[in-house]
């Protein structure tokens, strides 16, 4: 069962996403927030799966509250997926630096919202929509915080390849069949890679991808 915990100051969407995900196998919604610090709150009283979380909300914002949740090292299982009204929202590559497993805009088309729930709890990132790809480059590009010379030192010369096309969007599945590689296989490239980094999900992985030079914005592999 996946637990889920929605974050959103207003009540109407928070019913939406509520009667949306209520309906589905296997999802339920464990709580609900109407602010930064409430959700804080609920998620260390009721460990969800995921947090759907608002970007713009009263007493604390979506993305103070996802670096709170983010830093605590008690929880490292629960997912964030941040909610924005706007597909050019200012603060997507800050709150997916932040810890962030994706962002949907909150007119996404309901199948998309399930398949994102269900797609971010198994581990892979919501970075495979084109919107997310360009947004990702486009905030990547002008990234304040370069990474350090000497950063990818330890991955082998198969991770790093691996790691240049999770940053260009690929999914495990078409990592596979790009390298000739099982799945499996791929996916353990992927996690050996954000081990070593010390990256706390995919989408940290792709950040670091465009930060380090691996993948150059607007690159199509």
């Amino acid at each position: 069962m996946i637990r889920v915990l929605l974050a959103d100051d207003q009540s109407l969407v928070r019913a939406g996403f509520r009667a949306l995900l209520g309906a589905q196998d296997g999802i339920e919604v464990a709580g609900e927030a109407a602010d930064g610090e409430e959700a804080i709150r609920l998620v260390r009283e009721l460990r969800p799966d995921l947090v759907l979380m608002d970007i713009r909300m009263p007493v604390l914002d979506g993305l103070a509250a996802t670096r709170r949740i983010t830093a605590d090292p008690e929880l490292t299982e629960v997912k964030v997926v941040m909610l924005t009204t706007f597909e050019l929202d200012e603060y997507v590559f800050e709150a997916i630096r932040s810890g962030a497993s994706g962002f949907l805009v909150k007119d996404t088309e309901p199948e998309e919202l399930v398949r994102a729930a269900r797609a971010v709890v198994d581990g892979d990132a919501l970075l495979s929509p084109g919107v997310t790809r360009r947004l990702i480059e486009e905030f990547a590009a002008r990234s304040k915080q370069p990474a350090e010379a000497g950063t990818l030192a330890g991955l082998t010369e198969r991770e790093r390849e691996v790691m240049t096309l999770v940053g260009i969007g690929l999914s495990n599945e078409e990592i596979a069949g790009r390298l000739v590689v099982s799945p499996l296989t791929a996916k353990t490239h992927v996690s050996r890679a954000m081990v070593k980094l010390g990256v706390r999900d995919r989408a940290q992985l792709v950040v670091l991808a465009y930060e380090s030079g691996l993948v150059r914005p607007g690159w199509l592999g």
